[in-house]
């Protein structure tokens, strides 16, 4: 169905800022960024909400039912609750979780050692209480993000029910794969299935993917518009 703007379409807009996300995400589960760079993860998300929030309104009032209500949906959950969350769990492994599981460290090594003060421990009891802090840390990291696979359950079931309608589109395909990818972060999240060693790379990849997929479309939508003819290639819907 095709859809009159009464202003330009802000679609290939709120693709782009899908792909800032997609790239963030990526690298992030590909391991390529640590703990330090989860602000600036929050900072670039914030501003892609921005963009999809007016490219929603914008789509919704010229009646694009399903790219408006899934930009919309994504704003809200894919980028700003995302930019929060983000952002809480570096502060709450920064501030919270590393200092409180460093503190039940050293007191468990004082007390078995027999001695009142950190400073009296030896250089190996130091080492091996240090060791453990991590595993805490990743314990208390674990018990945090249960809550968001549930909540990841809602987006992929959401994006999962409306896929069909992107079939008559060119973004069947990346919806089908950020569908994939939505799944594996709830079964992983949850703790119900799949493996985060093997699945963590396996989702950066495809959210890589997704983002060069995004800016393609973004600029197959703008360079075809404006000259009139496909200057871009883009696969043909499943259903016309």
């Amino acid at each position: 169905m095709a859809h009159e703007h009464s202003f330009a379409t802000p679609g290939p807009a709120g693709l782009g800022a899908l792909a800032v996300a997609c790239f963030g995400f990526g690298a992030v589960f590909m391991g390529k960024v640590d703990l330090s760079g989860f602000p600036l993860l929050a900072a670039w998300l914030i501003g892609g909400c921005l963009v999809q929030y007016t490219t929603a309104v914008m789509e919704l009032k010229d009646h694009n039912i399903t790219g408006g209500n899934v930009f919309l949906f994504f704003s809200a959950f894919f980028m700003l609750a995302a930019a929060i969350s983000v952002f809480a769990k570096w502060y709450s492994i920064s501030f919270i979780f590393v200092p409180k599981a460093a503190k039940e460290a050293m007191d468990a090594a004082m007390a078995a050692a027999g001695v009142t003060d950190v400073k009296m421990l030896t250089p190996e009891q130091l080492t091996a209480a240090k060791a453990g802090i991590g595993k805490a840390v990743g314990a208390m990291v674990g018990k945090m993000v249960y809550i968001e696979g549930w909540m990841w359950m809602a987006g992929a079931g959401f994006l999962t029910a409306v896929t069909p309608a992107y079939a008559k589109s060119g973004l069947f395909t990346l919806v089908v794969v950020i569908d994939i990818v939505l799944w594996m972060i709830v079964g992983m999240d949850t703790g119900w299935f799949g493996d985060p060693k093997t699945w963590k790379p396996i989702i950066g990849y495809l959210l890589v993917f997704s983002g060069w997929y995004g800016v393609y479309m973004a600029g197959a939508v703008t360079c075809n518009t404006v000259y009139g003819k496909k200057v871009y290639w883009t696969p043909p819907p499943l259903i016309k």
